[in-house]
């Protein structure tokens, strides 16, 4: 496919053409340009051209074995995909919204599938909002393409369910959770008392409702205290005393993996596709919460951002932070919610423009939103204060 075609000259006739009668001016102009072609400067010119094209042939077909990330597309969770709400709620009344709340991406090439070649690797040295790594510091080397969009779908499928959870509870939504027991950590006491597909009912007698009420509960205790489960194994009640352990945040853990199953008093259906991965969490959160009340909390605020979400509201760290922040501020955005545990990689990658709040919850993302849209804005935490603090 050629880029462009030749240009017609002002008489309609294409430009090699000759009218009649001026043949003889034609022959001295092909007797001078055979001549030119022939001296030493042209030949080295040619030559020249020659390798220069062969080079970059070379760079664009060769593969490298780097990853190259870099700044990514933008989503508006409050905005539409061909024509649908990106973020679709059933079973609650909803409100407009003047505000944009952005979540962000990285466009990223060296994996299984998606070879990055040495044009890539010279453009990716060359700009300052990409990344150049070693491919096997980024992609395992023994995974296939299917096997990593398999991941990145089931990774984003959760960080939508843990964010609607987040979201409805953050509202005051009772949202019901049977905790089912997926597995023990190696180590811990809970390693041969408790047995995957038990479903744990009640701590200390106490029932557990939600998933939410487990964790509360947990942080009060002290590791090392004794704890009696109630859980449902093969239809019948057991009592399993565990020694509990400590979290490396603080607080006690039973040492089990839980896969919740949650009874969701709203449905929400978040409609993206080509876009993998947990980041997007905190902001798929923040767009519910926008949609199921009445105050218009970004108010006319494009404001982007990234971090995942779990079913208790914690915003945890994520990758390629600064390709992100690159993107945000390339689409308009002004402002950029980063999650706390990121502002380390943050801090002196600002683009102009941006300006970046840290959150660690979705209560603190919520209310910098709200301060946001006020104008209200001044006093929010900062990734540069966290640094300097």
């Amino acid at each position: 496919m050629r880029d462009h075609e030749p240009t017609p000259d002002p008489s309609g006739a294409s430009q090699d053409a000759v009218a009649p009668g001026t043949g003889g001016t034609a022959d001295h102009a092909a007797d001078a340009v055979a001549r030119l072609a022939t001296t030493p400067r042209a030949l080295v010119l040619s030559f020249g051209m020659l390798v220069s094209a062969v080079l970059a042939g070379v760079l664009a077909v060769v593969p490298a074995p780097y990853a190259v990330n870099s700044p990514g597309p933008t989503r508006d969770v409050l905005g539409e995909v061909d024509g649908e709400p990106l973020i679709q709620v059933t079973g609650a009344e909803t409100y407009p919204s003047s505000g944009e709340l952005r979540l962000t991406t990285i466009s990223g090439t060296g994996g299984p599938g998606f070879p990055t070649y040495l044009a890539n690797v010279l453009q990716g040295w060359f700009s300052p909002s990409s990344v150049v790594q070693p491919v096997e510091a980024v992609y395992p080397q023994d995974a296939t393409r299917e096997q990593i969009d398999e991941s990145n779908a089931g990774a984003m499928v959760s960080s939508q369910e843990n964010a609607t959870v987040a979201a409805l509870a953050e509202l005051g939504y009772e949202v019901p959770a049977t905790l089912v027991v997926a597995g023990t950590v190696e180590g811990t006491d809970a390693e041969g008392r408790l047995e995957e597909g038990d479903v744990i009912t009640a701590l200390d007698g106490r029932p557990l409702p939600d998933y939410q009420t487990l964790v509360e509960r947990l942080a009060d205790l002290e590791p090392g205290t004794t704890v009696t489960l109630t859980v449902t194994r093969h239809g019948a009640a057991v009592d399993v005393p565990v020694v509990t352990g400590e979290r490396e945040d603080g607080g006690a853990q039973i040492g089990v993996y839980i896969d919740p199953s949650f009874d969701l008093p709203v449905d929400v259906e978040i409609n993206i596709e080509g876009i993998g991965g947990p980041s997007a969490g905190t902001m798929f959160a923040l767009g519910i919460v926008d949609l199921l009340t009445p105050e218009d909390e970004a108010n006319g605020q494009d404001i982007a951002g990234t971090g995942t979400m779990d079913v208790t509201g914690a915003v945890g760290p994520i990758g390629g932070i600064r390709q992100k922040l690159a993107g945000a501020a390339r689409d308009g955005a002004t402002w950029f919610l980063a999650p706390a545990a990121n502002c380390d990689e943050v801090v002196g990658h600002v683009p102009d423009g941006l300006r970046v709040v840290r959150v660690a919850t979705l209560h603190e993302a919520r209310e910098a939103v709200v301060a946001i849209g006020a104008g209200a804005a001044d006093d929010l935490p900062t990734c540069t204060a966290a640094a300097a603090g």
